[in-house]
């Protein structure tokens, strides 16, 4: 039996040479022909940073006489136009099946505010060209960009029409803010069938990204530009809290072991650097950290700091019948509502964000985001509260140390993108969310999803009046928001599609909000 320490080394060293095979001896079948298409779920790209990308494929057929057991070198090629005729950089990286033949390229040494076109080559099969840029220079001026935030994309529910509209609005970046798959075997009404069952196994989670990654609009929004991506619950179980388990579906005996798997399939699917991995290849199976949250600086312009709000977080308190997962909770009925010990990002990285936000100062904008709704969300009209202890608001003390830490270091026009609701939420940070005249320390854009259904807009209106600081929210209409910076202001545009249920969805503007440099206010255009 091989112990588990050396099926970690392993992992170790198959990330290591999948992400840096940059001289990799070629196969004898290097040239071989493939029976199908090896790049049915596209290509893609990440992580940039001024001089740096990842470049992402995974092959599903591998050439006709490669042995299964044996690892794959795969190409690529960066190039200053479509036609690949001004190379500008070129690689081999190696593709094994212990990491389900997928393929992180971490190309550096490119220009600053470029863009590149990419594409991989293996056998006689070349993927489709693609589109990528680098960040300008941490140091450079910068007089604009273009970044939309999208979340929650359950197959069943709808089509992924808004990544067809979403890659013709001329964007630098999509941040994508977490529900990238959904566990589940199916819904109610579905508007397609979701292929498998539930996700529980390493390859029940590889499965279930490649059906979403055959889709040809979110094929076509990887296309266009790069992404930074965090995750949710639902790429590992519904209502996950750190290594607590989340409600809905089978028992798995091994929930580490569960976790694990989900997140080596992440990995294994997201254009995302080989350091994510490897943190956690040391302890992956027992809970250690992937660490996915991260910072990087479009210039002089913005700093974009991604957080990870469910793999450290507590878990939920005071859930309805004791069961687990969430449900909505009366803080004052709730002796551990109010418990500082209790967590959303862990204390390691509480102090990460907090010192981010301490040494980098630069920046004209100060863009974090994260998985959930941050400002405080009242169900209930009256005295009592009525409040969801799966997002912030179950976790105020933790909320209330990242606002203090905002403040403490004056962080400049700070905006907050979130998602995992399902709705479309816009306002104020609060200093105080229990002091309706409380300070104004930034403004919120929580996004809604792509195709995740929600409850609609019938007790909308009483809502948003218990909850004077949002000045707008739309319960029903399914899409991406688009952030448009410049030095001296930010418009945000909420996009939404017609019909989510219809392949040929049109796109229409819900609304528009701008927000001024140094003044923490939102304005509805």
């Amino acid at each position: 039996m091989i112990s588990i320490a050396l099926q970690r080394r392993q992992l170790l060293q198959w990330v290591c040479a999948s992400a840096a095979g940059l001289h990799l001896p070629k196969r004898a079948w290097s040239q071989a022909k493939f029976l199908h298409a090896p790049f049915g779920l596209g290509v893609a790209s990440g992580s940039p940073t001024h001089d740096s990308v990842v470049l992402w494929t995974r092959l599903m057929q591998l050439p006709l006489q490669a042995p299964d057991t044996q690892g794959v070198n795969v190409r690529w090629e960066v190039a200053h136009d479509d036609k690949f005729i001004r190379i500008a950089q070129t690689g081999q990286v190696f593709a094994v099946a212990q990491l389900a033949y997928s393929v992180h390229a971490e190309v550096q040494g490119l220009v600053p505010d470029r863009w590149y076109f990419y594409r991989f080559m293996v056998g006689d099969a070349v993927s489709s060209t693609m589109r990528t840029r680098t960040f300008p220079a941490p140091d450079a001026a910068v007089s604009g960009m273009r970044l939309s935030y999208a979340s929650c994309q359950r197959w069943e529910h709808g089509y992924f029409s808004a990544y067809r509209h979403m890659a013709l609005e001329n964007l630098d970046l999509v941040m994508f803010l977490g529900d990238y798959i959904y566990e589940y075997p199916s819904a109610g009404n579905a508007v397609r069938t979701n292929p498998g069952g539930w996700t529980l196994t390493l390859d029940d989670y590889r499965q279930r990204y490649a059906s979403y990654k055959e889709d040809a609009d979110l094929q076509s929004m990887h296309a266009a530009c790069p992404w930074l991506v965090t995750w949710d619950d639902h790429e590992v179980q519904n209502d996950y809290a750190g290594l607590t388990v989340g409600e809905n579906g089978p028992e798995v005996a091994d929930f580490a072991g569960r976790r694990s798997a989900a997140y080596q399939a992440f990995y294994e699917h997201m254009p995302v650097r080989a350091s994510v991995l490897t943190r956690a290849v040391a302890g992956m199976n027992s809970g250690a950290e992937m660490r996915i949250y991260g910072r990087s600086n479009y210039g002089q312009l913005a700093s974009l700091v991604m957080l990870d709000a469910r793999q450290y977080k507590s878990p939920q308190v005071c859930t309805t019948g004791g069961k687990r997962g969430s449900s909505v909770v009366n803080p004052a009925s709730c002796s551990a509502w109010y418990d500082p010990a209790r967590t959303m990002l862990g204390a390691e990285q509480e102090r990460w964000l907090d010192n981010t936000w301490r040494t980098h100062q630069s920046a004209s904008w100060n863009i974090l985001g994260q998985q959930s709704l941050l400002g405080q969300r009242d169900w209930r009209p009256g005295p009592e509260q009525s409040l969801w202890n799966d997002g912030w608001d179950g976790y105020s003390a933790a909320r209330t140390r990242l606002i203090d830490s905002a403040r403490k270091n004056t962080v400049p026009n700070l905006v907050v993108l979130g998602g995992d609701v399902h709705e479309n939420w816009v306002g104020a940070i609060k200093a105080d969310y229990s002091h309706a005249g409380s300070k104004a320390v930034g403004v919120e854009f929580c996004g809604t999803s792509i195709t995740s259904r929600s409850s609609g807009n019938s007790k909308l209106a009483e809502t948003l009046a218990e909850n004077p600081h949002f000045v707008f929210a739309d319960a029903q209409r399914k899409g991406y928001g688009v952030v448009e910076i410049t030095p001296k202001q930010m418009k945000t545009t909420l996009r939404v599609v017609s019909d989510v249920t219809r392949v040929d969805s049109s796109i229409e503007t819900l609304a528009q909000f701008s927000v001024k440099q140094g003044i923490a206010v939102v304005e509805q255009l």
